[in-house]
């Protein structure tokens, strides 16, 4: 039973209402029981004369008590809840439920769940049939009818699939279902996403004899997928869509994660106003990217959020083709001999068994190779041209090699550059008065970062026509200019030409390790083609087995009995479907990814349809109803005690005895009020906690910190090294520091501390995450960290090359931390002048930076002595062993000798320690003293 804003679970029993009258006349010709009072002889003959009244009806406030007691009783018995939502299937007919259970509905689905089971809850009042259809779930998946209990079953049962929907399929199912059913109300509860059958899957229904629908739809504006990945020269190309109707501006993080779930790099993705996509680089070295194993968007737990990244990004087909016939008896001048020494580790390497390139070519190709290497092959007839062409716009990577044959070739239309004729040489018409070294590699090719080779000479080569765009070809030059290798993007595909030959004859590169490098940087920039054919050269189709597949979260699993293995056709793309969803598929040392989206996959808004029958919009909606139950019986118990109290006052029994029942409970509760209240010095004592003694000791005066690493020598040092500090600051300024102090982050209090000194050992044990997070909210608070690498020595402190192992943990340390932007110490900046006029921050070594944070907001002017600011650094970071400088043993002499060994340089760190601490304690007050001629005139007046 159903009314607003009331509604019983049990109507039947409201009709115990119907006694209530009864009940009020049994109550008002009941009495209540006389009062028996027993009292002394005297006092019965003082009431002698009064005449004895007994009560022929109850009170009327009483009888009103127990009528509501009653009333409230059958209340409660009935079940009755508070603004309950209104019926949205009434009515005997079947109701046909149907839930969006794909990729794109894992956030919504416990709403979506709720919703369905109370829906069930309306149908089962009138006793209608209920079918049960979720649009991701096998075609031959039992859909009903069911009744009330067997259908609320089947929608728990239901999950979500990481799959998209199949709205065709589904709706197809149900019409055959209904085919003979009239009157069917539907509840379509779906995930606002369109596909491309799905409004002819809806207007399919027109024909079922459908009675009405009810719409749900949720907003898709938080929802954006990763639907493409690109491996450039650069970085990793992310390319990533969001709801097409989502018109501001928005952005979210996009985090690479390695085999093993770790996250080792990240990148920030925009997507500008009006924009449904996006795309975002993750620039990281090339041997990190070939670690990546998945990359997903931060704060989104959906299938769509996460994007594979399989075993074509780390290992290629490569077609090798040679000019000449290899003598197997000289196997050192065949000139595909290093070339396959370089490649073999990581490529799979693909050679013709005919000589002919007529057949040799198209034989290759039809293995889907992403590379052909072409070691000195000069004119290609016409139609091998042409194939290879074709091959290399749809995404091909074509790298020749000069030689003799292609240096006296004509016009070649797979080449990057025009070639001029012949080829430079020692001793020739275009000749080097010596062999030319190969020049620094531009950033911009693909082999920027790779280390200058200083053992490859060049002797002869062949030569480029001079054109505008040949700077921007040229990938690696010579000493002098001339180009070493040129490539050029053709459509999707690159060609590069290596202008020396493949063997050391031209130049001694093949022989370099530089040489390796380059060959794989190409071959792991290129687009791997698909699947290999068979061993003869004819295409077929090939089965992978399920290795990893993903869930409705996002999150790689083990495959369940549900998938099975990926066939691949000739030229078909593999779909993502039930038996085949999202995930890894092959052997562990060779994946393929099945990712959800297509590189042009969109993500639009679902349109409700115009039908021939009634179509009503609904959202989903939490229950906001309020059972009544418990608070009627709490009720009703409270009247019910209050009906004890006026029997007993009626009574008597509480006229009397009131006094005296208080009193007794004073009495008795006397001893236990004096019993726990405690003596003022037990309670002074029990104020008191373990580690109140330290604390009062730290609040007593100044003390310099110092993080405990376990190491005892390098604990050791940094406290001898912040007790030379304090002497010095004794010594120099007003301030009289107590003995240093070793924390640990984890346990001890650091707020006492307006600088801890943190020596970072790779050695030492790393900080657990307490202790990260103890130290971050020290730092956001106003504490200052000084990070100290004491390996300057070994290599100078930076962001951007540091490879020390003191330097990758101080990284590591870091990664846990909210550190603002940092820059070097400016020359304007406080530290330079808090005390002492210093140019630089040196410590036991001298070179390395002082970082601090950056002051990217602060201009320089002029007018001040020093840059303004709000308060201090959060962190510092140096290499210089401050500690070390600073380290005096008992009797005041220097422990370390400073690196150079110059007397002046210990002066200058312990002038640097003194600028910190006074740094840290005063803050930016140099900046202010632009106000001292104001001050002084307003004084003098």
């Amino acid at each position: 039973m159903n009314a607003l804003p009331l509604a019983f679970g049990a109507p039947a029993i409201l009709a115990g209402l119907i006694a209530l009258p009864v009940i009020w006349w049994l109550l008002r010709v009941t009495p209540p029981r006389p009062v028996r009072e027993i009292f002394p002889p005297l006092r019965i003959l003082a009431q002698l004369l009064k005449k004895e009244e007994t009560p022929n009806k109850s009170p009327w406030w009483l009888t009103l008590l127990r009528l509501l007691l009653a009333t409230l009783v059958i209340l409660a018995l009935s079940e009755p809840v508070w603004n309950p939502r209104p019926e949205t299937l009434t009515g005997k007919e079947p109701v046909a439920i149907v839930l969006d259970n794909g990729w794109s509905s894992n956030e919504e689905w416990p709403a979506r769940k709720e919703t369905a089971e109370r829906l069930i809850g309306d149908a089962a009042n009138s006793g209608a049939l209920i079918y049960i259809l979720g649009t991701a779930e096998r075609a031959n998946t039992d859909i009903g009818p069911f009744d009330a209990t067997t259908a609320l079953e089947r929608v728990r049962a239901l999950n979500v699939r990481p799959i998209p929907v199949d709205r065709a399929a589904a709706f197809a199912r149900l019409k055959t279902a209904l085919a003979d059913i009239s009157g069917t109300r539907i509840a379509y509860l779906n995930d606002g996403i369109d596909t491309p059958a799905a409004d002819a899957a809806l207007k399919s229904l027109q024909d079922a004899k459908i009675a009405s629908m009810i719409w749900y739809q949720p907003s898709i504006s938080a929802i954006s997928a990763i639907r493409q990945a690109e491996n450039s020269a650069n970085g990793l190309t992310v390319h990533a869509v969001r709801a097409s109707n989502d018109h501001g501006q928005g952005a979210v993080t996009i985090g690479a994660f390695d085999e093993k779930g770790r996250r080792i790099a990240e990148t920030g993705l925009v997507f500008s106003a009006g924009e449904a996509t996006g795309q975002a680089v993750i620039n990281a070295p090339y041997e990190l990217r070939n670690d990546f194993h998945t990359l997903r968007i931060d704060g989104t737990a959906q299938a769509g959020a996460t994007f594979l990244i399989d075993d074509n990004n780390k290992r290629r087909r490569v077609a090798l083709l040679s000019g000449s016939d290899a003598d197997l008896s000289q196997p050192l001048l065949s000139p595909l001999y290093y070339i396959s020494r370089a490649l073999e580790p990581f490529a799979d390497l693909l050679r013709p068994r005919n000589a002919e390139l007529v057949r040799a070519v198209p034989e290759l190709l039809e293995q889907k190779p992403s590379v052909v290497i072409m070691a000195d092959i000069g004119k290609l007839p016409p139609e091998t041209e042409r194939l290879l062409s074709d091959w290399v716009n749809n995404g091909g990577t074509l790298i020749r090699f000069a030689g003799p044959r292609l240096a006296g070739s004509d016009e070649d239309p797979l080449l990057p550059v025009t070639l001029r004729k012949g080829e430079r040489s020692l001793g020739g018409a275009l000749s080097w008065k010596e062999s030319q070294p190969v020049a620094a590699f531009p950033d911009n090719g693909p082999f920027a970062g790779l280390p200058t080779p200083q053992d490859v000479t060049v002797t002869r080569q062949v030569l480029a026509e001079p054109s505008s765009d040949l700077y921007d070809k040229s990938w690696a030059n010579l000493a002098d200019g001339t180009p070493l290798v040129t490539g050029e993007t053709r459509q999707r595909g690159q060609l590069v030409l290596f202008h020396v030959t493949p063997e050391a004859t031209w130049s001694n590169l093949p022989i370099s390790g530089s040489f390796v490098d380059m060959l794989h940087r190409l071959v792991a920039l290129s687009r791997n083609a698909g699947p290999a054919a068979n061993g003869n050269g004819a295409s077929a189709s090939r089965a992978f087995p399920p290795y990893l597949i993903l869930n409705a979260e996002g999150g790689l699993m083990p495959p369940t009995g549900d998938a099975k293995p990926l066939i691949t056709k000739p030229g078909e793309t593999p779909q993502v479907s039930f038996d085949n969803p999202p995930g890894f598929y092959g052997v562990e040392d060779a994946m393929s990814a099945l990712n959800l989206f297509r590189p042009d996959g969109e993500i639009k808004p679902l349109a409700r349809p115009d039908m021939s029958f009634p179509v009503t919009t609904a959202r989903y909606a939490v229950d906001e109803s309020l059972p009544l139950r418990g608070p009627l019986f709490a009720l009703a118990a409270l009247l019910l005690i209050a009906d004890a109290l006026a029997i007993l006052w009626l009574g008597g029994h509480l006229r009397r005895r009131y006094r005296t029942v208080a009193a007794s409970l004073a009495i008795l509760l006397l001893p236990v009020l004096f019993a726990i209240a405690p003596s003022p010095a037990h309670a002074q004592q029990n104020d008191s906690k373990p580690g109140d003694e330290a604390i009062i000791e730290a609040v007593n005066a100044t003390h310099l910190a110092y993080v405990i690493t376990g190491d005892s020598a390098v604990d050791d040092i940094s406290r001898a090294g912040l007790a030379g500090l304090s002497r010095a600051l004794a010594d120099s300024t007003a301030l009289e520091p107590g003995e240093p102090v070793g924390v640990n982050p984890a346990t001890d209090e650091l707020a006492f501390y307006p600088l801890i000194y943190w020596p970072v050992d790779a050695a030492a044990r790393m900080p657990s995450p307490e202790a990260i997070a103890k130290i971050d909210a020290y730092m956001q608070q106003g504490g200052t960290v000084l990070f100290d690498t004491r390996d300057q020595d070994a290599a100078a402190v930076s962001f951007e090359n540091a490879t020390t192992p003191s330097n990758q943990r101080l990284r590591d340390i870091l990664a846990g931390l909210n550190i603002p932007p940092l820059e070097p110490v400016p020359s304007d900046h406080v530290l330079t002048k808090s005390f002492y006029i210093l140019q630089d921050f040196p410590g036991r070594y001298r070179g390395s930076p002082l970082w601090v944070q950056a002051s990217l907001s602060i201009e320089a002017r002029s007018d001040r002595p020093v840059r303004a600011g709000d308060g201090v650094t959060p962190i510092m970071i140096t290499g210089n062993d401050l500690a070390g400088a600073w380290a005096i043993d008992a009797s005041g002499s220097p422990m370390f000798p400073t690196i150079p060994n110059d007397p002046m340089q210990r002066t200058y760190a312990f002038r640097t320690g003194i600028n910190i601490v006074m740094y840290m304690l005063t803050g930016n007050y140099k900046s202010d003293q632009v106000h001292v001629p104001d001050l002084l005139e307003r004084l003098g007046n």
